[in-house]
């Protein structure tokens, strides 16, 4: 769903067309990963900026409503220590003292996809080069960092190879575990702007809005991608499908995955799917016959997986094997989460160092201490444990304090009920964020107010690779300060601010950060500052010709013998599998284009509210509800805790599975905490559970679901 000022007719819109109020500014949108370009009004009020080249003119209910949740009562506007107010200089003083005490070896932070790229980077700066804390990661672990292991692996560097209008020059495309018309709405929109007439295949165990509208929906059984990837590979060299120059001049390991794939005939690949081999062998001919243009994508259906990083590269090698990548109209695409999640997987300097480079390699080690004015000792030599990693420390009592910024694991980590003890084992807590009333703020010892988007200026990299600027338009509230300004103050407090005196304001920062992208992939030297990214709309890496660009046109990748490679592995079982005690494999995804991840602002707009239902919902196949009929309460339980839900009984789901959506803050409770061991990002795709009707105590002998 998206809200386009041509279309969206009444009256407000009609007044604001024509008698717009003032514009203090412009901004990249701070929700999702699409990138898009919004004016900011005196009044709070937002409209889509219609010269920007993603959105072009379009927003959908997030971005209009992206001022009015700043003005929340329950926004921090002063540091609280034990939940009492204190003077920023006493929270400094507690945060130092506190710190220095656990030591820095004991200590370890959580950021974010959502503050600005200048941001991260002097967070992760500040926090390992001055601080000396080694271990830190964010929240992108949760929703990218499967397509980030896939893509070095493959590609030899995180690049995400396509451009927005690769959506419009498709004639196949393939979306995998993505709903966009729901995740994304505005690239959706792109899809729909497609006059190539494409075919539109969805593969997803859910009939989603996506799959809805789609030309063919393969309702695969859960967590069986491989398998499937595997057979169509199989089915494509039989039909004679792949592109053998292509191949031969720009990939390596193509032997080795043809031999792989050939076990995967259509009996099994349909065997272990679910789907008709007849559906399996049409998708195989509309791939290759005829030489279309075909484009994958994928989101967090993929990646939320116990094998995902394998199945993204199932996903990348059919694009190589038939020669879709570097040419409008295709690619192996991953869409990213959140608004500055590429920022964060190049430049936070946690899992990676700043650039993408790596920390145990001498000579970016060196490179970066030129780029930076850093001491090169000061660089660490290994990267940062995983976020789930951090916690297993925590919990052995080696990681005794943990500062966590703009993101909310008491609600968003999996297995919800394990961080929350986790947490009460700490000895220090820092939470930094715009609201106090999180679930995870309410656990903090020491709770720093930051400013939110809109009330500081920075970049953000959107999931085209495209850099856009957000500028200030409004004081935050109280005492509350930029994130920028927060990390600054701990480095003066803990005595390494000489460190950073080039690293005075974002703008500064992000000379710096085009230092280090210096002969990187994601090399963005050549660009103007600031000034380009507002005249052009923003600005994609690498820099060259034309507002929308793809990478590998070339055929080159950036492996050191700049050949992509083919990846296969075995399909391994689910962790958790349905059985008579808990029949159900729980699916969890986005419920509406309305909500943000754990609704901390969205949750403050009254007009978002108003867009998905208040209660939570399940989804639950009609012949798995026994007795429970439609509206019915009900409890949802796995061995990890037990929820209440109403029950919304469907066909969209398939029989033996059930949908939550992931915003609501009880449904985590539910979740596996399992991690693919490759990418270390959870499962939150799949775990099993038991629904009985609420006054109900036992489950039906039979295994299903009802009463």
């Amino acid at each position: 769903m998206s809200l386009q000022l041509r279309e969206w007719d009444g009256p407000l819109t009609r007044d604001l067309v024509r008698h717009p109020p003032k514009v203090l500014g412009k901004a990249v949108c701070g929700f999702c990963s699409t990138g898009c370009g919004l004016k900011l009004h005196e009044n709070g009020v937002v409209t889509p900026d219609l010269d920007y080249t993603v959105n072009q003119g379009t927003a959908c209910p997030k971005g209009w409503e992206a001022l009015s949740v700043l003005d929340a009562p329950d926004r921090a506007t002063v540091p609280l220590h034990h939940g009492k107010p204190v003077s920023w200089a006493e929270a400094m003083s507690i945060f130092t003292t506190k710190m220095r005490e656990v030591g820095p070896e004991n200590a370890a932070f959580i950021s974010t996809g959502q503050i600005m790229t200048e941001e991260m980077a002097l967070l992760g700066a500040v926090a390992k080069f001055g601080m000396g804390i080694l271990h830190g990661d964010g929240n992108t672990r949760q929703c990218m960092a499967t397509a980030v292991a896939a893509y070095k692996e493959s590609f030899g560097f995180d690049a995400p190879p396509f451009t927005y209008a690769d959506f419009e020059q498709s004639d196949v495309l393939v979306f995998v575990g993505a709903n966009p018309c729901i995740a994304h709405p505005i690239l959706w929109q792109r899809v729909l702007n497609n006059k190539r007439n494409p075919k539109i295949v969805v593969i997803d165990p859910r009939t989603t809005e996506t799959a809805a509208a789609a030309t063919m929906h393969l309702r695969l059984r859960p967590k069986s991608d491989l398998a499937l990837f595997y057979g169509l590979a199989h089915q494509i060299i039989q039909l004679g499908g792949t592109d053998k120059a292509f191949v031969q001049a720009s990939t390596s390991g193509y032997e080795q995955m043809r031999e792989h794939v050939q076990a995967y005939d259509l009996d099994r690949t349909s065997s272990e799917t679910d789907i008709a081999m007849s559906d399996i062998r049409m998708l195989a001919r509309w791939i290759v016959e005829g030489t279309p243009r075909v484009s994958f994508w994928w989101t967090m259906g993929v990646n939320q997986g116990h094998q995902a990083t394998r199945t993204a590269q199932s996903i990348i090698n059919l694009a190589l094997m038939t020669g879709n990548i570097g040419k409008p109209g295709t690619g192996a695409n991953s869409i990213t989460g959140q608004c500055n999640a590429m920022g964060s997987r190049l430049f936070s300097n946690t899992t990676n160092l700043l650039g993408g480079h790596d920390f145990t390699n001498p000579i970016h080690r060196e490179k970066v201490a030129r780029a930076t004015g850093i001491p090169l000792e000061r660089i660490p030599t290994r990267p940062s444990l995983a976020y789930d990693q951090i916690l297993q420390e925590v919990e052995e009592g080696r990681i005794k304090a943990l500062w966590i910024i703009a993101t909310n694991p008491a609600h968003s980590w999996i297995q919800q009920g394990r961080f929350q003890k986790l947490a009460s084992k700490l000895e220090f807590l820092v939470v930094q964020d715009m609201y106090h009333s999180t679930e995870t703020a309410r656990m903090a010892h020491l709770l720093l107010p930051a400013a939110a988007w809109g009330e500081k200026e920075g970049t953000f990299i959107n999931s085209e690779r495209r850099h856009g600027y957000s500028m200030k338009v409004r004081r935050p509230p109280g005492q509350a300060l930029s994130d920028f300004s927060i990390f600054r103050l701990v480095a003066e407090s803990w005595g390494c601010g000489d460190l950073f005196r080039e690293w005075s304001s974002p703008a500064e920062v992000f000379k710096i950060l085009q230092r280090c992208s210096a002969d990187q992939p994601c090399d963005i030297t050549s660009i103007q500052g600031y000034e380009q990214l507002i005249r052009e709309g923003g600005v994609q890496w690498p820099p060259g010709q034309g507002k929308e660009r793809r990478l590998f046109e070339d055929g080159k990748f950036f492996t050191p013998d700049r050949k992509a490679r083919f990846v296969v592995a075995d399909p391994q079982p689910p962790i958790e599998t349905p059985d008579d005690a808990y029949p159900l494999v729980l699916l969890t995804g986005r419920g509406s284009s309305a909500q943000w991840h754990t609704e901390t602002r969205t949750g403050k707009s009254q007009v978002l509210s108003k867009l998905h239902p208040s209660e939570l919902i399940l989804t639950l196949h009609p012949s798995d509800a026994g007795h429970i009929v439609d509206g019915q309460k009900v409890l949802v339980q796995s061995r990890r805790g037990s929820i209440k839900a109403t029950a919304q009984l469907r066909t969209t789901v398939r029989r033996g599975e059930a949908f939550l959506p992931m915003h609501n803050p009880q449904v985590n409770q539910l979740t596996l905490e399992v991690v693919d061991p490759i990418s270390r990002q959870p499962s939150y795709k799949h775990c099993t559970v038991r629904v009985t009707a609420e006054s109900t105590v036992g489950v039906v002998s039979s295994g299903r679901s009802g009463v």
